[in-house]
């Protein structure tokens, strides 16, 4: 089985789904596509962004595919939390391609309620370019959380996050936590949620709602039974 994660944004994927990531990885291939450049937003003078700033930060996502043992990863370099000011259609475009070529079962993605205009973006274009039509591979769309994102949206700029799939993360959940640990300059101390304390509670709070040690939660948006 070919999974497909789109993120909006370096480590997304990893905040996301990267104990999922890790797990799937040990019986299908899992493909990461990232879709934005992640670095433009922190500075004054985005144009300013030097490309070893930027290829820095696309080594930082490789080695943390590899410590979840992705079978590759892509990156797309649309512009870091400016994804409103890109045609739809173009981003549309290129996912499509993409599962046109790679004829993904399973696509992982942002949740729309998301407080980053990224992520709700990135979950529009992903409906949209795995559509079900005929001869669409595409099974099941699954949304994830990512904190600090989801959760300060505070429930008020688009839908809740309301999971109703839980994956046990419990033996990959440290793979998890070092593969963040390879994004140096997004990793936060406690009690931000991108702390590796915070991430592990909240690991264990969807284990507790699932009677497991430690889970992720997905919100299953569409599935295709044929």
């Amino acid at each position: 089985m070919k999974i497909v994660v789109v993120a909006a944004h370096p480590d997304d994927e990893v905040l996301g789904c990267g104990g999922t990531i890790a797990r799937e990885s040990a019986k299908h291939e899992v493909y990461i596509v990232i879709l934005g450049e992640g670095i433009q937003a922190r500075y004054n003078r985005p144009h300013s962004v030097s490309r070893k700033s930027q290829a820095a930060l696309e080594a930082q996502a490789r080695a943390a595919a590899k410590i979840l043992g992705a079978a590759s990863i892509r990156f797309e370099r649309l512009p870091d939390n400016q994804f409103d000011t890109v045609p739809l259609l173009t981003i549309v475009k290129r996912l499509e391609s993409y599962f046109q070529k790679l004829k993904p079962e399973v696509i992982y993605t942002h949740h729309p309620g998301d407080l980053n205009i990224d992520h709700v973006l990135t979950h529009r274009a992903v409906l949209t370019a795995s559509r079900p039509i005929k001869g669409s591979s595409v099974r099941d769309v699954l949304a994830f959380e990512v904190p600090s994102s989801s959760e300060w949206a505070f429930q008020r700029l688009g839908e809740v996050f309301r999971p109703n799939i839980f994956v046990d993360i419990s033996a990959t959940l440290e793979r998890k936590l070092a593969a963040m640990g390879c994004y140096a300059g997004e990793v936060r101390v406690a009690p931000h949620p991108r702390s590796p304390q915070i991430l592990r509670a909240i690991a264990q709070r969807w284990g507790s709602v699932s009677a497991l040690q430690a889970a992720e939660a997905f919100e299953l948006i569409r599935s295709v039974r044929s």
